[in-house]
């Protein structure tokens, strides 16, 4: 007999795989917007990276706060804490990405999986964060 997971825990995982819904739809939009501006309109990399990371943030963090968190009127506090988050989390992605082809440099010619693994543990890491930092006060209840 198979034991049920207890209702606090099945609604952690429910809100769990609600934000990376939300993250891979931010991915979207960054990857998209960096194109458009990179081939579309001629802007440089670095400054069109900006502007697509700073786009998907805002984008990810209403999302967020509509439909995962569900919490109270927006404000900038939030919108700071939240935008500090991802940057840590690409901080994240980037250090795991680059330290598993320093220690496997094998991966260097296959860099999706070090992209993968600096991903997943920024996701994982962003989420805790988010939750229990920026919508800490945020509801834990599906809406009946």
């Amino acid at each position: 007999m198979i034991a049920e997971a207890p209702p606090a825990a099945e609604g952690n995982s429910r809100q769990f795989f609600k934000y990376a819904l939300v993250g891979g739809s931010g991915f979207i939009v960054d990857a998209s917007v960096l194109t458009v501006l990179v081939n579309g309109m001629g802007y440089g990399h670095y400054i069109s990276r900006a502007a697509s990371f700073s786009l998907a943030v805002t984008i990810t963090w209403w999302i967020n706060r509509q439909w995962v968190f569900r919490t109270g009127d927006p404000n900038r506090r939030e919108y700071a804490s939240y935008f500090i988050v991802q940057l840590v989390g690409a901080f994240i992605n980037l250090a795991i990405y680059v330290l598993t082809i320093e220690l496997k440099p094998t991966l260097a010619m296959m860099p999706i999986i070090p992209l993968a693994i600096g991903a997943t543990t920024a996701l994982l890491v962003n989420f805790l964060l988010v939750r229990h930092f920026v919508f800490r006060n945020a509801s834990t209840t599906e809406p009946k």
